[in-house]
């Protein structure tokens, strides 16, 4: 690879830093990890093709430009979360992938996964994901945890905070949002 190529691979990677919370090919090795896929299986859950998957994990394309895919990367990271604190099994998981493989932008799923209400304001869900994707932004998860241990002595509430948003899973932090509501 020669150094445009590299330049635009990191570009491209820092884009979806940005937009994802890390780099593609990270995300989609944790979920293949995590859910016991492979690419194959992956990108047809997706809906995306393989060659495709294939070029958002290696930074050849920087994003994804079908909202209902990226609407099942997230469903997909959440089912991922629940399958590993035990809340869901192989087999749920499994039935709940074909579920996500024909939703068309969450109307198959419940209402918590869409990201606006029928009145059109943001769901809790939509609000979470934007301020996850601000502290994302300006810190990597490692750092966001280090000055959260360094402010918990002090303001355990904030530390929280830190720890829920920037470097936890969506659905903890849609928990947490909704705690602090009342």
């Amino acid at each position: 690879m020669d150094a445009a190529q590299q330049e635009a691979t990191a570009r491209a990677r820092d884009l979806q830093r940005n937009w994802y919370g890390e780099p593609l090919g990270t995300l989609f090795r944790k979920l293949i990890d995590d859910l016991g896929l492979n690419q194959a299986r992956l990108a047809g859950v997706l809906g995306l093709s393989a060659p495709m998957l294939s070029q958002l994990m290696s930074g050849q394309r920087a994003k994804i430009g079908n909202p209902a895919v990226v609407q099942r990367v997230q469903l997909l990271q959440d089912l991922a979360g629940q399958v590993a604190d035990g809340s869901v099994s192989a087999a749920e998981a499994t039935e709940r992938m074909e579920e996500i493989k024909k939703s068309q932008g969450g109307s198959v799923l419940s209402n918590t996964t869409q990201t606006t209400s029928s009145s059109g304001a943001p769901t809790v869900k939509r609000v979470v994901r934007e301020i996850q994707s601000l502290l994302r932004s300006v810190a990597a998860a490692g750092d966001i945890i280090e000055a959260a241990d360094t402010l918990a002595p002090s303001h355990p509430e904030l530390a929280e905070f830190l720890r829920v948003y920037g470097a936890g899973r969506t659905s903890d932090a849609v928990t947490h949002y909704q705690s602090h509501q009342n």
